[in-house]
């Protein structure tokens, strides 16, 4: 049963079947003009350039197809502060920003970057006053994601872009874990440049899009690869066509069927209300804001997640991102909200996709206060909370 789809999403169908093809009878390479496969695959390419702008609501031309986010943070963290140095060095992060977006900066600050991190509160959320605060004249970047992968939690991206425009500094949104699960109206919000990938809509792996606008004063972002001129010279190597396609018919999908949100929220909800009432000593954290609808972070007091996840290895869950799950660390999401070590130790996702059932559901809620149950029972730290000695 799987129940960790902000970590990856299955493949559907439909996206299998229109990308197949693509390895094995429509192979050409786009560049390849002078003959029909490469004429073929050029015209596959356009279309899918076409099809995602139509679900973005921008221009075919300010989409660049890549590997993925984490290779769209780093062109863009590097890119920008090589192109704009003459302006300033200063770039603004939150506390709560994927891992790609803080060890790249980490590396920029050897090189001379001045990164402000800019705190959440206990739910999340930043400050718009205090990031308007936190913008100067030297101030080259604002990196916020749209929703945070652990807890879900959204960031009011209109007012971001509006200020950031105000401001005549650029804003970059981490769009990872909010493309696929809600509509994001780009002609509407004037973000400057975004990222996704496409593994967390039921995509493919290895395959992304960096999204930057055209404007009057065209953005500068220097190039991470240089290669043959593909991607209006802006990324080298050969286009990986079949995921590609597969990019798009997922994201085209997703747009037509709304999301399905409303059904993986009542999902959602339904776990939460449930799971709480069944569990003594448990919450679900940043459930006061604004979330994605398909994201779950609960709080077993007293416990390790991981603990829990032993005792249920035929469940698919997480205790925190999977691009952090190799560190022993707790969670540094849940470390700037506020948490204790303790506290985002015992914290565990749940994340939904349209392919969940409410049968899925149903097991989960009947299997997971039982392990909690059976472990409590053997913890001495639990008597002691038991017996009003701790809390």
């Amino acid at each position: 049963m799987y129940l960790d789809n902000n970590s990856t999403t299955a493949v559907r169908h439909e996206v299998w079947e229109t990308m197949s093809p693509y390895f094995q009878e429509y192979y050409g390479n786009p560049a390849s003009l002078q003959h029909a496969l490469g004429r073929q695959a050029a015209a596959a390419l356009l279309q899918a350039r076409t099809d995602i702008a139509a679900v973005l609501h921008c221009q075919k031309q300010e989409i660049f197809f890549n590997s993925g986010a984490t290779e769209s943070i780093n062109t863009v963290l590097k890119g920008v502060f090589q192109r704009y140095a003459l302006k300033g060095k200063h770039i603004i992060v939150s506390t709560t920003e994927h891992k790609a977006v803080l060890n790249c900066c980490e590396e920029l600050q050897k090189l001379g970057a001045e990164i402000s991190y800019l705190p959440v509160d206990e739910q999340g959320a930043i400050s718009l006053s205090l990031l308007a605060a936190t913008i100067r004249k030297d101030t080259i970047l604002v990196c916020l994601m749209a929703a945070n992968n652990e807890t879900g939690a959204l960031h009011p991206i209109q007012e971001i872009a509006a200020l950031c425009q105000a401001k005549d500094c650029l804003y970059f949104c981490d769009a990872t874990q909010y493309i696929g699960k809600l509509p994001l109206f780009l002609e509407h919000i004037p973000i400057d440049i975004l990222c996704l990938s496409a593994h967390k809509f039921h995509g493919p792996k290895g395959v992304g899009i960096l999204y930057i606008r055209r404007k009057s004063k065209p953005i500068q972002v220097h190039p991470l690869l240089h290669g043959g001129g593909q991607e209006l010279n802006f990324r080298g190597g050969t286009q990986n066509l079949p995921l590609i396609v597969g990019m798009a018919k997922a994201l085209t999908l997703a747009a037509e069927e709304g999301y399905n949100s409303t059904y993986i929220r009542e999902l959602r909800d339904y776990f939460e209300q449930e799971i709480c009432a069944r569990i003594p000593a448990s919450h679900i954290i940043s459930q006061d804001v604004p979330r994605l609808p398909n994201t779950s972070m609960l709080v077993v007091e007293h416990l390790l997640a991981t603990e829990i996840m032993s005792q249920l290895p035929h469940i698919a869950l997480a205790a925190g991102s999977a691009c952090s799950s190799a560190s022993r660390a707790p969670s540094h999401v849940l470390l700037a909200q506020g948490m204790t070590i303790e506290k985002a130790k015992a914290s565990l996702r749940v994340s939904f996709s349209m392919l969940n059932t409410a049968d899925e559901v149903a097991t989960l809620l009947a299997l997971l206060p039982n392990v909690v149950e059976r472990l409590r029972a053997q913890s001495p730290i639990w008597q002691l909370v038991q017996a009003g000695i701790i809390r």
